[in-house]
């Protein structure tokens, strides 16, 4: 396979190009109430070629490998067509390797009825819980096995696999209706969406429970979040600015992110690293070929780093990040976060909680939007804290407010992190992209909140 490559990218008028081949297995479960819903094993196969002429971009993807050369010479006429200027990519020395995955960690190999047979009982449990009005369970994994090829003579193989677990259930009494959800993902470990019976009880539980909850005035309170909501909100309303695809296109988002910029406290640090073992974000090379490697976005509360494919790092005049990825065959790599988070810091949650008087513990979140530096995020679930404890349930709020005077005002930072690797990350058409994002509790001053 690698010699074939590399004669097909030969004597070709590009300054760059790249061979994508893809291999691909899954299978989805679903569940629609008490009724089991789709249950499918889809395999796929194709590729694509990217090519770069110019400064312009030609991309070709297909089912079809064979007659390979003739789909890269396509791309690089298409390329042809639109470069006007001189091409700009990070130079970096060819790597060749191949990465394997151990077979017992891998889930397609499981049986369909094993992972049928656990989510019939994950939905029974769901099902027990008076006043449920209905509910959605849903399972999938993935195996996908990629050759990737260039012309600077790189060559890589590498598999990635995927789990993911999603329980959203709906209670309602007359007029009444609430939610709770359980998001859960893995690197390919089934063992890790076993034994959930008793979350998923809980969960459904919740939702009836928050039927009778109380409802909270809205206005600015000090409010403590758990790792899983503080983790989204880095995602969301910081990461995605740190794409610098976003950034070098946007004027005004270039004056937002000035490195050098403080954006928080000397206990802030946020980072982005695909380096970390056994999470989804995780990967050894890019879809670029580049090694993956830790990143630091903001270091004791300053700018000082964003996420960069080839291209933008040539045009930006900075380090390569190794975070051009795509969901698939069917899409060019674009810039994309690996796992964000917030480094933990000193303060244990007990006396985080403890000092503080009068404020929301928030946890959790099933929606949200960002507009630039602006956010939204509903919580899942709010409680209480009055004298330094957590008190009653409430209804879900709302937080919302501008990410940069948000980060200004966390003044507590626990050392107990924990990574969410539920769901999937979305931008540019590609969804979901498997990512992770974390942080451990942290406190937050003067934090906008709307009522359930």
């Amino acid at each position: 396979m690698k010699d074939n490559l590399s004669e097909i990218l030969k004597g070709l008028k590009a300054d760059y190009i790249e061979v994508r081949l893809e291999k691909n297995r899954h299978t989805g479960i679903n569940y629609e109430g008490k009724g089991l819903e789709e249950i499918s094993q889809p395999v796929s196969s194709g590729g694509s070629v990217r090519a770069l002429v110019k400064g312009g971009w030609g991309f070709v993807s297909f089912n079809d490998t064979n007659a390979l050369r003739e789909k890269v010479e396509l791309a690089v006429s298409q390329a042809a067509i639109v470069g006007k200027e001189d091409s700009q990519i990070a130079r970096l020395e060819p790597i060749v390797d191949a990465i394997a995955i151990e077979a017992d960690k891998d889930p397609t190999q499981l049986s369909l009825a094993i992972k049928k047979a656990l989510l019939d009982e994950y939905n029974a449990i769901i099902w027990a819980t008076p006043k449920i009005q209905t509910s959605t369970l849903s399972y999938s994994d993935s195996r996908k096995d990629v050759v990737f090829a260039n012309s600077e003579g790189s060559y890589i193989e590498q598999s990635r696999i995927g789990i993911n677990l999603r329980v959203s259930v709906i209670a309602r009494d007359g007029t009444e209706i609430q939610q709770a959800g359980l998001s859960l993902g893995s690197s390919g470990d089934f063992t890790e969406i076993q034994n959930l019976h008793q979350q998923v009880q809980e969960v459904s539980q919740r939702a009836v429970e928050l039927l009778a909850a109380p409802r909270d005035k809205g206005g600015e309170y000090t409010v403590v979040l758990d790792p899983v909501l503080a983790g989204v909100f880095v995602h969301e309303a910081f990461g995605h600015l740190s794409e610098s695809d976003f950034l070098y296109e946007d004027d005004r988002l270039k004056e937002l992110m000035v490195l050098g910029r403080t954006f928080g406290k000397k206990h802030l640090n946020i980072i982005d690293d695909p380096t970390l073992p056994q999470l989804r974000g995780s990967y050894k090379y890019d879809d670029e070929g580049i090694p993956s490697h830790k990143s630091y976005l903001v270091r004791e509360g300053v700018l000082v780093g964003r996420l960069h494919s080839r291209e933008t790092a040539a045009k930006m005049k900075e380090p390569v990040s190794g975070n051009a990825r795509t969901i698939g065959y069917r899409h060019p790599p674009i810039v994309r976060m690996s796992n964000t988070l917030i480094e933990p810091g000193n303060v244990s949650f007990e006396d985080m909680i403890a000092d503080t008087k009068d404020g929301l513990y928030v946890k959790d979140w099933y929606g949200g939007t960002t507009a630039m530096e602006m956010f939204t995020f509903s919580a899942r679930e709010a409680y209480r804290i009055r004298n330094g404890k957590i008190e009653e349930l409430l209804r879900p709020v709302v937080l919302s407010g501008n990410v940069f005077t948000t980060l200004q005002n966390i003044d507590a930072i626990g050392d107990d992190l924990h990574m969410n690797q539920g769901g999937g990350c979305g931008k540019g058409g590609q969804f979901p992209l498997p990512v992770s994002d974390g942080s451990p509790h942290i406190r937050i001053q003067q934090c906008l909140v709307g009522g359930g």
